[in-house]
């Protein structure tokens, strides 16, 4: 049986919603990773902030 983590957003590891902890968690990346590479693409142009307001909403908080 394989370990599959599940995408949650973090109650430890948030600065503002826990969105891109929960997915560095998800893909197995740093936090501060995910972070700036979110920064880094709101630069270009797209609806990157509301995937992440989606994401805020969608995604469940991870359990305690």
């Amino acid at each position: 049986m394989t370990n599959t983590k599940r995408l949650a957003r973090s109650r430890s590891d948030r600065v503002i919603a826990g969105v891109c902890a929960g997915l560095a968690e998800r893909v197995g990346w740093r936090p501060s990773t995910m972070r700036v590479l979110f920064v880094v693409s709101c630069l270009l142009p797209g609806p990157q902030f509301l995937g992440y307001l989606a994401l805020w909403l969608i995604m469940p908080l991870e359990r305690a």
